[in-house]
């Protein structure tokens, strides 16, 4: 036959099916006369014989040429390169003894070619569409509909649709509505920033993305529909990193007529069902509870990995009158022991001082306990009673390492808390395969921003104070506690809600609190208080964030690698190019005149 290209071969479907995916084939398909069709992941020429490992987001199928049972295909089949697709009709026989691969579902078969048609050809990739690979994420990303033919990242968004099929499910079996909110709303800044679009006919005004359907579901909830849950996009211009996307997902969900134990009944139920339809994994319920007070004094966080045990000890008291100036002048000293953590040498210790700086800590004390002796720098200011006192206090012994920190509690808090984490994996603390579940409850209701020197939301502006701390939201605003709850599993906060205001005065008094004059509340949120003015029942609910759970759920790095077409951490579509200019006529029918810097000039 003389030689041919693959242009020459290129063919349509022509009626063609499929019956089967490259993942479903096996020993009960023996003898069975199939159609496949995907891509060709390798090929491999074996003289007589050309074997191609056939792909679709199902799995691989080894596909066999041979001249003996048509000699023509087998001939036009040395065209195959990878990444070529194409439809092979076959049959399904078992592999040669000895050949099987017991690492694929399809190993004990493979599909002998009787015809095939080429459907595309392709360009090489820019990078090899397998797992192990040490590509940039960037030049993936750039080519996102390729790296998603690798079967990892295929894994990844099968698991994202899996989990929410089973949420859906669970949730139509327990009574919820599926209820859709607007994606242009009114802008109501209050946490992150909103991203705007303008409007063309109300030229001067603009809609806002939602940060979360927070304010539609409240209205849902006054509104009678008393269960509503909704799996929707949201969207923040905030700063960006591994867990964060200027879009993403939530499960949404909001009831009436309930206090926290109900919705915190509902998010385990939900959970657990997803775990075990997606992993095979049951949680045990009920989840652990914990106060933010005791979060933040064992470990130093808001949302700690509970699966290790190593703990903060607040030593204040011990060595308040010490020498070493440092911690005699702190508002907070806090140690952390690491059992037998003593290997760790001068190199390590200085990169885990370098580390804490990222928290706003300006170094990290430590000491080496030695059967004969404290091995730190700091040790000559201690004095022996000290000593004692920390060694009883930490319950020291010879081979241990203790780090300290000594700053304002938040810094002291949040160095520690997260150097606790990142020990954990130096000295293999952390059991991988673990999902421990964690509920904070008891929050501040608000906290001081120093720069707007005022009080803000710890949540958002509708979540409940407690009852009996209603009184002192004017005069003691910093001890009013929220009737707030988050989930954490594992270190990551991956759900938080509350128990909503339902009641117009109250609201008004957050407002107040806040720093709103009447006019300010009524312009952001005169809607919202008009509607509890109508019978408004008592409601909350709680939010989910799906692309983290999905993150979780794959043991995955990154929500980037759970999400089809994400963002980077600048929020640019490396493979669209957005965000992009746009045309000066689109500029002008919106009536929006830019800077020069922006490309435009003036108009």
């Amino acid at each position: 036959m003389p030689e041919i290209s693959s242009e020459q071969l290129l063919q349509d479907l022509d009626g063609w099916q499929r019956t089967h995916g490259c993942g479903e084939l096996g020993s009960e398909n023996l003898d069975q006369d199939v159609c496949l069709m995907g891509w060709a992941q390798f090929r491999r020429d074996h003289g007589g014989l050309i074997f191609i490992d056939l792909r679709d987001r199902q799995g691989l199928t080894q596909v066999v040429f041979s001249p003996d049972h048509n000699a023509t295909a087998h001939e036009e089949a040395h065209v195959l390169r990878p990444e070529y697709v194409l439809a092979v009709r076959g049959r399904v026989r078992r592999r040669p003894q000895g050949m099987e691969n017991s690492k694929l579902p399809t190993g004990e078969i493979e599909v002998v070619v009787l015809e095939w048609k080429l459907l595309n050809n392709s360009r090489t990739p820019p990078f090899p569409i397998e797992d192990r690979i040490d590509t940039g994420e960037n030049l993936r990303l750039r080519h996102r509909y390729l790296d998603l033919r690798r079967s990892g990242m295929a894994r990844n968004i099968v698991l994202r649709d899996r989990a929410a099929q089973s949420v859906r499910r669970f949730l139509e079996q327990d009574g919820f509505l599926e209820v859709e909110t607007p994606v242009l709303t009114k802008s109501t800044p209050e946490g992150a920033r909103d991203f705007l679009v303008p409007s063309r006919i109300h030229q001067g005004n603009f809609y806002a993305l939602p940060q979360s359907p927070q304010l539609f579901k409240q209205l849902l909830m006054l509104g009678g529909m008393d269960k509503y849950y909704q799996i929707v996009r949201c969207f923040r211009d905030e700063d960006l990193r591994a867990d964060r996307q200027p879009e993403f997902t939530q499960i949404d969900l909001e009831m009436a007529f309930v206090d926290e134990n109900q919705v915190m009944d509902v998010s385990e139920r939900m959970i657990c069902r997803l775990f075990r339809e997606t992993l095979g994994v049951e949680p045990l319920r009920p989840f652990r509870r914990m106060t933010y007070e005791e979060a933040i004094a064992s470990y130093g966080v808001d949302r700690p990995d509970t699966r290790f045990d190593l703990l903060l000890e607040d030593v204040g008291d011990i060595v308040r009158d010490s020498g070493f100036n440092l911690f005699a002048n702190a508002e907070q000293v806090k140690a952390l022991r690491v059992p037998q953590g003593g290997e760790l040498t001068r190199k390590e210790i200085d990169d885990l001082t370098e580390y804490v700086k990222d928290f706003g800590a300006t170094g990290l004390a430590w000491i080496k306990v030695r059967s004969d002796e404290w091995q730190s720098p700091i040790a000559k200011f201690l004095s022996e009673e000290e000593k004692q006192g920390l060694a009883e206090r930490l319950g020291l012994q010879a081979g241990d390492i203790v780090f300290f920190q000594a700053a304002s509690r938040d810094v002291v808090n949040e160095s520690l808390g997260n150097l606790r984490f990142r020990l954990g994996h130096r000295f293999g603390l952390i059991p991988e395969e673990e999902y421990s579940f964690t509920w904070i409850t008891d929050f501040p209701l608000l906290e001081w921003n120093p720069e707007d020197k005022r009080w803000q939301a710890c949540h958002h502006p509708f979540t409940a104070p407690r009852s009996e701390d209603l009184e002192r939201l004017r005069s003691a605003p910093e001890t009013v506690q929220a009737r707030a709850y988050d989930l954490v599993l594992n270190g990551t906060e991956i759900g938080g809600g509350s128990i909503r205001i339902h009641r117009k005065e109250t609201q008004t008094a957050m407002f107040e609190a806040l720093g709103m004059d009447p006019e300010q509340a009524q312009a952001k949120f005169g809607f919202l208080a008009d509607a509890l003015e109508y019978g408004a029942p008592p409601h909350g609910g709680i939010a989910f964030g799906f692309d983290r759970i999905v993150m979780l759920l794959s043991g995955s790095a990154s929500i980037r690698d759970v999400i089809p077409f994400p963002k980077t951490q600048r929020g640019t579509c490396l493979m669209t190019g957005a965000p992009t200019e746009v045309h000066r006529e689109q500029l002008r029918e919106a009536g929006i005149r830019l800077r020069e810097k922006g490309g435009y000039g003036t108009q």
